[in-house]
């Protein structure tokens, strides 16, 4: 395996903070990641990478896949890895995509490895849970605890119930700030998502995703008051109607106390008899 600090000597670059660039060099960190694939059986014949930096997680992703892509928005870094893998770019095991993962064309990848930039880490998780693919991603620690939270601990939000929609999220292992450089302000952890059809139905996946932010922002009111304070959110035209409907139990509840098959259950009500607008 190339070595993490000689592939950020090679580039001639440094890490920057300003930037959301912390380049991941503890051998065996990078060294495990992709076994949390292996552990599930995945397949691993095309692994789409966010964020290749010097790519030393890219390395260890050849060393796995059958063919690798890799997306990098920075110009200087997308070329150093077009320079350093040139052997296996031209023997059709790499392609390297240049520009923004929240904007590229992603290719039919089985599966995605990636240590992403965590100042839109959210935004390309929620790109990614749609394609039902098995994913292991590097996200800010506080930020993993809420994806694996549950109902009625202080970490359950909207982010904990959108993940858990798409997945079985299981918090796999704590990363220390010194195995990145430069050494980001956090902790990190690794979240491994394995892609499942959720234990309820909803009419609209849209609608539910939406609805389910809107009763978040109101988490310390009751789901009475939520429903009918957020229908800007909503958008619910008719709040009053869902709040009729619905099980007087289930109004005494608060966003943080609500199972995500609740929130499915009321969701479902709220399409129904709310008269839901389009947006």
């Amino acid at each position: 395996m190339r070595d993490p600090d000689g592939l950020i000597a090679r580039a001639g670059v440094r890490g920057d903070p300003d930037r959301d660039q912390h380049f991941l060099v503890d051998d065996r960190v990078l060294d495990r990641l992709p076994t949390y694939l292996e552990e599930i059986d995945a397949d691993t014949s095309h692994l789409l990478e966010i964020g290749g930096g010097t790519g030393a997680l890219t390395d260890r992703l050849l060393a796995v896949g059958d063919e690798v892509t890799v997306v990098e928005r920075d110009r200087d870094l997308a070329a150093f890895l077009r320079e350093e893998f040139a052997a296996e770019i031209d023997a059709g095991e790499l392609t390297v995509v240049e520009g923004d993962a929240l904007e590229v064309e992603l290719p039919d990848f089985t599966a995605s490895v990636s240590n992403l930039p965590y100042g839109v880490s959210s935004e390309i998780a929620f790109r990614l849970f749609p394609e039902k693919k098995p994913l292991v991603l590097m996200f800010q620690q506080e930020f993993a605890e809420r994806m694996v939270a549950e109902p009625n601990t202080s970490e359950y939000g909207r982010l904990s119930v959108s993940s858990q929609h798409y997945a079985e999220i299981e918090l796999v292992e704590s990363i220390p700030k010194e195995a990145f450089s430069p050494p980001p302000a956090v902790q990190s952890a690794v979240v491994r998502a394995v892609p499942r059809e959720p234990d309820y139905t909803v009419a609209d996946e849209d609608f539910f995703l939406r609805f389910v932010k809107a009763l978040f922002t109101q988490r310390r009111k009751t789901i009475r008051n939520a429903i009918r304070n957020t229908a800007h959110i909503s958008g619910l035209t008719e709040p009053e109607a869902v709040v009729d409907a619905a099980d007087e139990a289930v109004l005494r509840k608060r966003a943080g106390a609500m199972a995500p098959t609740e929130f499915a259950a009321l969701a479902q009500l709220a399409w129904e008899v709310g008269d839901p607008d389009d947006s």
